[in-house]
């Protein structure tokens, strides 16, 4: 509990820092959030098993032709994830998620893949498993969710981290759909966080092992530790990477700067890996801004 409130803290801390760096540089946010498009298709992504990596994803974004085949459901399920990523960045400030919203978001990322799925949810004799935990029969989906964001809603006092926590993992339990579940639970975890002020997270595929052992805690213990953590630490480097843009910082990678500074690289990725450090990570590899007048962390 105090660890989360600690973390808690700190992002409403990095979050007074970038309103006010960012008042007068809304431009180079709309650049830093186009830029990250593709890191957010990648990421959520391969967690669900695709083959692509960042490169590749990059370059079907910019159709720019690919090196090796790529069958044409990933090329859909990258164009069409953008499509919902690059559109929730605008419409979220703008509609309250409902089941409706939820819905609309699925068509989008389901069309031309399955579209006798998309954009609905699963209906009478269609039930999924995912590892060993069965969904809700497909006549609960709708209540369940209704009362999902009502608990979402209701708690509007609590912190950010415990509500997202808890919605993404009752969303992922309820499996609502016969497919895109996992990326439209991830999709609707930023939609909130817009909404309420705060900037966009991105899982890392490179977590997915942590990720997934949060889901086992929910379905065995009913406790939200483990996704809190990754929840907590999303969102700081998030903020993280955005202010060393926005405060104009020199960025270089944690190598170069352990190198600079005689400093342990190892010691600095694992503090960057408990977001000790103002650190993030930016298509793989861990940066951080530096202020030339200080220099040290």
């Amino acid at each position: 509990m105090a660890k989360i409130l600690h973390i808690f803290n700190t992002i409403n801390q990095l979050r007074e820092r970038y309103y006010i760096a960012a008042e007068v540089k809304q431009s180079l946010i709309k650049l830093l959030s186009e830029a990250e498009v593709a890191e957010q298709v990648y990421n959520s992504n391969a967690i669900e098993n695709s083959t692509l990596t960042l490169e590749e994803t990059e370059k079907i974004l910019l159709q720019i032709d690919l090196d090796r085949y790529i069958t044409e459901r990933e090329i859909f399920e990258a164009k069409n994830l953008a499509r919902v990523v690059s559109y929730i960045d605008t419409r979220a400030k703008e509609q309250e998620l409902t089941l409706d919203v939820i819905l609309l978001l699925h068509k989008m990322l389901i069309a031309n893949i399955k579209d006798d799925i998309a954009g609905r949810f699963r209906k009478d004799g269609e039930w999924v498993r995912v590892a060993n935990h069965i969904a809700p029969d497909p006549k609960e989906v709708v209540a369940r969710l209704g009362k999902m964001l009502a608990v979402y809603n209701a708690n509007s006092h609590e912190n950010i981290i415990k509500r997202i926590s808890l919605l993404h993992l009752n969303f992922e339990h309820i499996h609502p759909f016969v497919d895109g579940n996992g990326r439209i639970g991830r999709v609707i975890n930023n939609y909130l966080l817009i909404r309420e002020g705060f900037v966009p997270m991105n899982i890392k595929f490179i977590d997915r092992k942590m990720y997934y052992d949060a889901f086992k805690e929910f379905d065995e213990k009913g406790t939200t530790k483990i996704m809190e953590e990754i929840v907590g630490k999303a969102i700081t480097n998030s903020y993280h990477k955005r202010l060393a843009y926005l405060e104009g910082l020199h960025i270089m990678t944690l190598a170069e700067y352990a190198k600079k500074h005689k400093v342990s690289h190892s010691n600095l990725i694992n503090k960057a890996n408990r977001q000790t450090i103002e650190a993030f990570l930016e298509k793989g590899v861990w940066k951080i801004g530096v202020n030339q007048n200080k220099g040290n962390l």
